[in-house]
């Protein structure tokens, strides 16, 4: 009597030998239709869809039924336009919570440090301001004497203009920010004028602070020239989550003599191009501008 045998629960099928980077082009095109639900202000028609994934209206028509039943998607029953389900709710919430945003940051570290040449850090809102927790220093360039841990000027330091700029704008952070400007304004106007240059580039009046943040927000980062340390200039872009909050700041800094302070020079471009892809990571979607 023959005994057929069973093949072993890890034996390897010639699907499972198949090279891993091949995929499933399925999968791959019916993610299109999902990640054009992602990036559409609302709901879409099943063309519109189905045009914005590249695909027809047929096609699509067959991957939504399936997405559908898993509840990634959902139609309504009386526009019969599409949006993203509570699956899909479900598994971005779940992503979103397992990121570091710190942790994100410091990976993009060595590649920014690459496009900028200068040193870069990463600053976070702490007890008592903007506080650097992340430092790494460029080669050949002059060290700058600030230490982790550091708590930042909101008015003479980018770091700290970039937080005032995009954190003070309403609700609690506002009403903590605002007292934290007029001391340090009050602190800067005791300050003896001798019209060096370090001076041009501070504030000395309410009105010059929020012609400063407005300017900041306006440019999308901040920027010092001489106002910190005489001879030191920088730019700090800020990077928002999910729900549109300052997550932390994106700091290039570095001696006036080697540092581009121009605001569309490479520094500058380089530190705002790379704070809104993490933005984009951590969830963030930017306001369409105002007409």
């Amino acid at each position: 009597m023959s005994i057929s045998k069973r093949p072993a629960l890890d034996a390897e099928s010639p699907d499972d030998a198949e090279p891993l980077r091949a995929g499933i082009q399925s999968v791959e095109v019916g993610f299109e239709l999902l990640d054009a639900l992602s990036q559409a202000p609302g709901a879409l028609m099943l063309r519109d869809l189905a045009a914005a994934a590249g695909m027809s209206a047929a096609k699509a028509h067959r991957y939504l039924v399936s997405f559908q039943r898993m509840g990634l998607v959902v139609q309504d029953p009386v526009s019969t336009r599409y949006d993203l389900g509570p699956a899909a709710l479900r598994i971005g919430l779940a992503s979103l919570s397992r990121i570091d945003a710190v942790k994100l940051a410091r990976e993009r570290i060595d590649q920014l440090l690459l496009e900028t040449g200068h040193t870069l850090a990463i600053a976070v809102w702490g007890n008592q301001g903007p506080t650097m927790v992340h430092w790494t220093e460029a080669p050949q360039t002059v060290p700058v004497t600030l230490r982790l841990g550091d708590v930042m000027p909101l008015l003479t330091s980018a770091t700290g203009r970039c937080f005032a700029a995009f954190m003070g704008t309403e609700g609690r952070d506002a009403q903590r920010i605002a007292p934290m400007v007029r001391d340090e304004l009050a602190r800067l106007k005791k300050l003896p004028r001798n019209g060096d240059v370090s001076q041009a580039d501070v504030p000395q009046s309410p009105q010059d602070v929020q012609a400063l943040l407005e300017d900041t927000r306006r440019r999308g980062l901040a920027r010092v020239v001489h106002s910190l340390l005489p001879g030191v200039g920088g730019f700090c872009a800020p990077v928002f989550d999910a729900q549109g909050r300052l997550a932390l700041g994106l700091v290039v800094l570095g001696s006036v003599a080697t540092l581009d302070t121009d605001w569309q020079g490479e520094p500058a471009t380089a530190l705002l191009r790379c704070a809104r892809q993490l933005s984009a990571d951590l969830g963030h979607r930017p306001s369409p501008p105002t007409p």
